[in-house]
């Protein structure tokens, strides 16, 4: 049994709810479990300078001071290389959902927050990054600040790792922190790969391994999809 009581392929109680600040339509709370990750998406005008046709994606990340049980200092210095890492991911992430070409001239900056941590930040923020990023463009297509709209596939994201030769699914703080083996996979509502991160953090892991990973991860990704569509059912 798991330290929440889980069965090894079961995802955390997930929520996802949406237009969470009065003043920001985009604006997500989703809840992986214990972790909770507040998402909002801005439209700028402009794109960055190597950006020579379209528009652009990026993302911001981080944790409130008390978000874990033992206070973070505020990033005031620059951002950590943790935090840049994932706010690279999402950024990544959720170009992919696009086609960029459609976003003419314009930047969306996806700001995630982290709350309250208990693992899997970065997935809760990728999965609730999305429905943020979809409302701000339904919202910019409705007010034709777009011509077209420009998401072209679902996407989501989710954790798995091994534990005392046991593949387990959506880990938890308690359970990433003592994992073996850790994996983060991204993958579009086909379950094509976006983006695959996997660490031997204690041991090895075979090809077999990591295939049966990947089974429990599309299972748990096919349950996310159909929560972010339920999410998303008022904007469609």
């Amino acid at each position: 049994m798991r330290n929440d009581k889980r069965k090894a392929d079961e995802l955390r109680k997930i929520s996802i709810t949406t237009h969470y600040i009065e003043s920001e339509e985009a604006s997500v709370l989703v809840e992986f479990g214990k972790t909770h990750v507040l998402v909002t998406a801005t439209a700028l005008n402009g794109v960055p300078p190597f950006v020579k046709q379209g528009g652009w994606i990026t993302a911001e990340y981080g944790m409130l001071p008390r978000s874990s049980p033992h206070r973070i200092s505020r990033e005031r210095r620059g951002v950590a290389g943790r935090s840049t890492e994932i706010q690279r991911l999402i950024g990544r992430s959720l170009r992919a959902a696009c086609d960029l070409d459609k976003l003419t001239d314009c930047t969306i900056i996806i700001d995630a927050d982290v709350i309250q941590a208990d693992g899997g930040t970065r997935t809760a923020s990728i999965t609730g990054g999305y429905v943020a990023l979809y409302i701000k463009l339904k919202q910019m297509s409705n007010e034709d600040k777009i011509d077209e709209f420009p998401v072209i596939r679902q996407i989501a994201a989710v954790s798995a790792g091994i534990k005392n030769n046991r593949i387990l699914l959506d880990l938890n703080y308690g359970e990433d922190s003592t994992t073996d083996v850790d994996l983060n996979l991204v993958t579009d509502s086909k379950f094509s790969i976006i983006e695959i991160q996997g660490t031997g953090e204690r041991a090895t892991f075979t090809v077999d391994q990591l295939n049966k990973m990947l089974k429990i991860m599309k299972k748990g990704l096919g349950e996310l999809f159909e929560i972010q569509r339920d999410a998303l059912k008022e904007y469609e």
